[in-house]
């Protein structure tokens, strides 16, 4: 992906950055050559930003030519209201105190280049105020009251007011922050589309380990898109992709949630999609949803307090308890004795008006089919814990888990009444990406949960298709992208 520098005047600009191209603001909006390239970031480093101004139109035409600009027109607009600056930065409260706490005077300007500042105690607010506001160059005025550090005033600066003395530091920031994209560039034809995936690197069970991270990325390579890993802090940036893929465990009252509405509002190609979010992440929806569509689950009651002695006459015991939003096992508990299951259930009912009761089928393995764009992708066999009901096993009070052994089995040599009810349940559901659980009892087959955000694995969900399980996925985005382009236009 090319990168353009945009400003008023290119004999104005005073840093030599290697390989990035200055361009004048007029050039840029008249010239017809800067119309064709479509994988191109554009910073725009024009005076203002001001509605109709050379640097308004700059990242407007920008847009519509799908480059990637820098700062977004919507940023611009932001950056005109300053309640609204404060109401987006009030979250980093804690951060500017321990940041702002060694200043001795009332008042203190931070300068922000390309997310970073020349003192590297202003780092982390720095690169927060830059994630969150999305300018190249922001100055932030902040003062001091009571004690107390209040953000008063976030800008966009123009190249000419960086000051001399802090050239040579930009120079080095804006190198840093455009090697981050370059290191990402393979020796292939330029990418055509720009995906994030969002990911917790801290967050021991993530649905896709470093491995199939690192596969997703090749496979991305292969068909034309450009990835880039980005975490919890980086929401603001959804605008500069095309996609965004979530590999993080997913919750509806969670920052996953948040991403994907965000992503589609700006819209983006996401997977997982709200509404999937939404809908797989509560058992209540999805055992009302089967029951609806007569679709076949071990024996369930919708529990509430007016009911709970219902549960034993219904389902009789051993019989297992969700939380609604439980997963990876957490949340889900077999009860063995009367006793037991008030307990229980009294403690998922603080939490929770409705939970989830069902009848325990002991099987010595749970199908998991993988569906992408309502088609089968993969199946595997969960094989339960050593010693366990569960396919994870976890010792209470403990941080650790143990998992049951993954077989890949080709989706041709799988049952077809696997595949078929799994298919059934997940097209409910939407055209995402989905992980269909399902217990097979002699001849019967029972869905046991859909999960939005179902696990890859390599070493397991890949035993079949290899690299090319990655690939497919990959392929749906660009799929997807390019219908959503079609649309648009």
């Amino acid at each position: 992906m090319s990168i353009l520098i945009v400003v008023d005047n290119p004999r104005d600009w005073p840093l030599d950055i290697p390989d990035v191209s200055v361009v004048a603001a007029r050039t840029y909006l008249t010239d017809p050559a800067y119309g064709e390239g479509r994988s191109v970031k554009v910073f725009n480093l024009c005076k203002s930003y001001r509605y109709q101004s050379l640097g308004y139109y700059v990242s407007l035409l920008a847009e519509a030519r799908s480059h990637k600009p820098l700062p977004r027109v919507s940023t611009m607009e932001d950056l005109q209201s300053q309640n609204l600056v404060r109401l987006l930065t009030e979250g980093l409260d804690d951060l500017v105190q321990k940041s702002l706490a060694p200043i001795r005077s009332d008042t203190f300007e931070l300068s922000i280049y390309f997310g970073r500042n020349m003192a590297s105690r202003h780092g982390a607010l720095s690169h927060q105020l830059f994630s969150l506001l999305q300018a190249p160059l922001l100055r932030a005025h902040f003062e001091r009251h009571r004690d107390h550090w209040q953000l008063r005033s976030v800008r966009a600066i123009a190249a000419s007011d960086i000051p001399p003395p802090h050239q040579d530091f930009v120079v080095e920031a804006a190198n840093a922050y455009f090697m981050g994209h370059r290191r990402r560039t393979h020796k292939r034809p330029a990418p055509r589309f720009d995906l994030a995936i969002l990911h917790d690197p801290d967050n021991p069970e993530q649905p896709s380990n470093p491995r199939a991270l690192q596969h997703f990325e090749k496979a991305a390579a292969e068909v034309g898109l450009d990835v880039e890993r980005i975490t919890r802090a980086d929401l603001a940036r959804l605008p500069e992709f095309d996609a965004l893929f979530i590999r993080d465990t997913t919750f509806a009252n969670h920052y996953t949630y948040r991403f994907s509405r965000r992503a589609t509002a700006e819209g983006l190609v996401v997977i997982d999609d709200p509404d999937s979010i939404l809908r797989c992440n509560n058992k209540v929806y999805l055992a009302e949803l089967l029951a609806r569509h007569s679709i076949r689950a071990p024996r369930t009651l919708m529990v509430h307090r007016d009911n709970v002695d219902q549960i034993i006459s219904s389902l009789g015991l051993p019989c297992i308890l969700k939380q609604p939003d439980s997963s990876f096992s957490l949340g889900v508990t077999k009860v063995e004795s009367e006793q037991e299951l008030h307990a229980k259930v009294d403690a998922l009912l603080q939490k929770s008006e409705l939970i989830v009761a069902q009848e325990y089928l002991p099987t010595e393995f749970d199908w998991r089919v993988g569906i992408l764009d309502r088609r089968p992708l993969f199946v595997c066999k969960y094989f339960m814990a050593a010693g366990h009901w569960q396919i994870v096993k976890r010792e209470h009070g403990r941080t650790g888990y143990e998992e049951g052994p993954v077989q890949a089995v080709a989706v041709a040599e799988a049952p077809q009444d696997v595949v078929k009810i799994a298919l059934k349940a997940a097209n409910l559901i939407g055209d995402g990406l989905y992980g269909v659980d399902i217990k097979q009892v002699g001849n019967r087959c029972y869905i046991i949960e859909v999960n939005d955000n179902p696990n890859i694995d390599a070493g397991n969900e890949d035993g079949v298709l290899k690299d090319a399980l990655y690939r497919e996925i990959m392929g749906s985005f660009v799929r997807r992208i390019e219908a959503r382009k079609l649309r648009s236009v």
